[in-house]
């Protein structure tokens, strides 16, 4: 089978998104789903005959009747940390403590401090230069990512921290939003027409005058967990295979899908949590590139699609060093996930009781007057329409109330998950009008 296929001029055998689709067919608790994948679902698809779109109906939710009642929990009252309540009068002294409370929920790990980067290759492509980097954090194989800047750049320039999705797709990472030569493997060319409208964006924001640094999230690509580093019982049969056979990578998606919950269940026995992690990792991104030379520090933004927005969520609201947020594809209720749709999400988006102290979109709102942009799809099946439209309202009473209500925008998009050119379009021209002034 053909792996790699060129991007230009294409005339080899490659994935379409509904190949890619059959391949990765699935049952979850025997039961045999549906045709379209859910980008969290790692592997497995939607059942069109027991998910709908909104869970109107009376008693109807993804634990039964039960689900109305673990709702009304919080329903009637505001959380306990939220801006959105009389008390909190000092927006300062509001998000220093919704932020503290937050972090200890988070249970952030200490990674130290910037760890040393190596530069294992350096290039011009498609008008960017572009540097290979790794670096090791105190556990794990190294980190490695991407960086992107306009090849013609002679002072320093704005920096964004571009977040990859999940998509089910662990194998990958870095290389999901970026493309470094004219070939590109048939699994990413598929997703990045299917999600990114056949654009890798990262490419695309730094040839608008922006270093851009794209590092592997954890547990994807370089940071992936390796077969040979867990107990043989565990593996399904399967060995680490490095040469980008396809069949081979689509296997290794569906394991490390199933291993999950494995690793959601040690990270909470070890004290922390799968955001906490995650917020970890992406800050020394952030420290990494606020560090260089040919980056301006003080205009730095950060933006993703999905489980990209999910990271965008944690690191916008919780360190102000990001002046600009773009969140896409990423936005709703926690309520949305009690009743309608945390069966669509990987466990890296949950914190253990912080929806008593803050709703989803809370998180984000932390960074509040700091400019903020979120784009949702209307047709996102990961989402009700209905508890997006109600996390927009969240976010704009809480602009509001700080008297910052120009700095935040939501926009609805027609079609399914994704972040399009139309969308890319408004997300880079927030990131100019907010970086560039």
């Amino acid at each position: 089978m053909n792996n790699i296929s060129p991007r230009k001029n294409d005339k080899k055998k490659s994935f379409s998104r509904r190949q890619f689709v059959n391949l990765t067919s699935g049952s979850i608790g025997g039961l045999m789903l549906s045709e379209n994948v859910y980008p969290f679902f790692s592997g497995a698809k939607k059942s069109s005959s027991i998910v709908k779109d909104n869970f109107q109906s009376e008693g109807e939710s993804i634990i039964g009747p039960i689900g109305d009642w673990f709702v009304n929990l919080n329903e009637n009252k505001l959380p306990q940390y939220s801006f959105r309540r009389k008390e909190w009068t000092d927006l300062q002294k509001w998000r220093e403590s919704a932020r503290n409370r937050l972090q200890e929920r988070m249970a952030i790990p200490d990674l130290g401090g910037i760890p040393k980067v190596t530069v294992t290759k350096e290039y011009i492509y498609d008008g960017l230069h572009i540097e290979e980097l790794s670096w090791q954090l105190p556990y794990g194989r190294p980190t490695e990512a991407i960086l992107l800047k306009p090849a013609n750049a002679n002072k320093p320039l704005p920096g964004i921290v571009a977040f990859h999705d999940h998509g089910g797709l662990k194998y990958f990472g870095k290389r999901k939003i970026t493309c470094t030569s004219d070939h590109i493997h048939c699994i990413i060319e598929a997703h990045q027409k299917s999600d990114y409208d056949n654009t890798a964006w990262a490419n695309e924001i730094a040839k608008k005058d922006y270093v851009v640094l794209v590092s592997d999230g954890f547990p994807f690509e370089s940071r992936r967990v390796m077969l040979k580093d867990v107990p043989e019982e565990l593996r399904n049969g399967l060995n680490d295979n490095n040469l980008e056979d396809s069949e081979y990578i689509i296997k290794y998606d569906k394991w490390a899908g199933d291993y999950e919950t494995i690793m959601a269940k040690s990270l909470f026995s070890a004290g922390t949590t799968w955001p906490g992690v995650f917020f970890a990792e992406d800050r020394i991104a952030l420290d990494i590139l606020c560090a260089r030379e040919d980056v301006d520090n003080k205009r730095i933004g950060c933006g993703g699609l999905s489980g990209g927005g999910m990271r965008t969520v944690f690191m916008g609201g919780l360190d102000p060093r990001i002046k600009c947020a773009v969140c896409v594809g990423f936005m709703t209720t926690w309520k949305d996930f009690v009743i309608n749709k945390s069966f669509t999400h990987t466990w890296m988006t949950f914190v253990p009781l912080l929806p008593n102290e803050l709703d989803f979109p809370e998180i984000l709102g932390l960074r509040v007057p700091l400019p903020t942009l979120v784009l949702n799809d209307a047709d996102d099946d990961l989402y009700t329409y209905s508890e997006m439209t109600q996390a927009d309202k969240i976010l704009k009473e809480v602009y509001q109330k700080a008297d910052a209500g120009n700095n935040y925008k939501c926009s609805f998009y027609p079609g399914p998950h994704k972040f399009d050119k139309l969308m890319q379009t408004e997300a880079f021209n927030w990131f100019d009008k907010w970086l560039k002034q």
